[in-house]
């Protein structure tokens, strides 16, 4: 009994030491801490000038979505020999010159998505990758300043297909007008003099027009998280059944050397589409619904 209890005090001051030395590496971690938080702070304020520096800024970020399955007798399924796959992948690209008393902006937007669904025991399925999402954007915006927050400008934008139906449609807007940067980060413009092009090689449901074309631009980076929102409307004077917007929203949040996660939401509204694929002859008669697709996935950010 004796033994015993020797043991039991001998466990107990071993216990206590030890929560003693982890109170006093606390303490001591503590300072080191602040110290860390101190420096990190003077870095980000120092990237901040770089930042706001002339000359280019470049950066890119995207997300892969990969789901693959394979299914052999599996009886519990209503088709249990069947494989099926669902693969997205979106980029986010930029290229901006700004100076003093100009600036030239540039983007690209990537968003590619295929699914199979191909039951082997079934020929009138597919057993190939058919195109689920298929988006391409491209945008030039230059800019003379007025002053630091206004300035005259100049937009280019073009948006199509490109596995499927490169072109066809095709809307291409090029316009004149005014763009507002309140901050780095925020780019707003608003150009009432805007022509829509657009390109078709089958369907007279297309029409080019003449409108006003306003983009609202949002890129950031709050430590390890990327955000790049966009909404580009236009506007038609003409009709308004020619009218269209888009709204994207990409976050890509780096755990490790670049990698990470990632998740994009697009809506688009354009009822010359809408009636395009619905065969209708005309507009007007067009269900247009809110079009829209995700992707969540893997990222990547350069």
């Amino acid at each position: 009994m004796k033994n015993l209890s020797i043991l039991f005090l001998m466990l107990f001051i071993s216990i206590s030491m030890n929560a003693q030395t982890a109170e006093e590496l606390k303490a001591e971690q503590a300072p080191k801490k602040a110290k860390i938080a101190e420096l990190q702070g003077e870095v980000n304020a120092l990237q901040a000038k770089i930042d706001a520096l002339p000359g280019w800024r470049k950066g890119a970020f995207g997300t892969i979505g990969a789901n693959l399955s394979g299914f052999s007798n599996w009886y519990s399924r209503v088709a249990p020999d069947a494989d099926a796959g669902n693969i997205g992948i979106t980029v986010n690209g930029f290229a901006n010159l700004i100076e003093a008393d100009y600036f030239w902006r540039n983007s690209a937007t990537i968003n590619l998505g295929w699914v199979k669904l191909d039951d082997r025991n079934s020929n009138l399925d597919s057993s190939d990758f058919e195109t689920a999402t298929d988006v391409f954007t491209l945008s030039s915006l230059y800019g003379k300043r007025l002053n630091k927050k206004w300035a005259l400008s100049g937009l280019a934008e073009y948006r199509t297909t490109i596995i499927d139906n490169f072109n066809n449609p095709g809307f291409l807007d090029l316009g004149v007008g005014a763009t507002w940067t309140p901050t780095d980060n925020l780019v707003v413009v608003i150009h009432p003099g805007n022509y829509n092009f657009v390109f078709s090689n089958s369907s007279p449901i297309f029409n080019s027009s003449l409108g006003a074309k306003i983009v609202a631009d949002y890129t950031k980076k709050y430590g390890k998280l990327s955000v790049k929102s966009n909404f580009s409307t236009f506007q038609s004077y003409e009709d308004g059944d020619l009218s269209n917007w888009t709204f994207t929203n990409s976050f890509g949040y780096t755990v490790w050397k670049g990698i990470g996660l990632g998740f994009e939401l697009g809506l688009r509204d354009n009822k010359q589409e809408a009636a395009n694929f619905q065969g209708v002859t005309d507009i007007k008669d067009a269900d247009n619904k809110i079009q829209s697709y995700w992707v969540f996935g893997l990222s990547y950010s350069l």
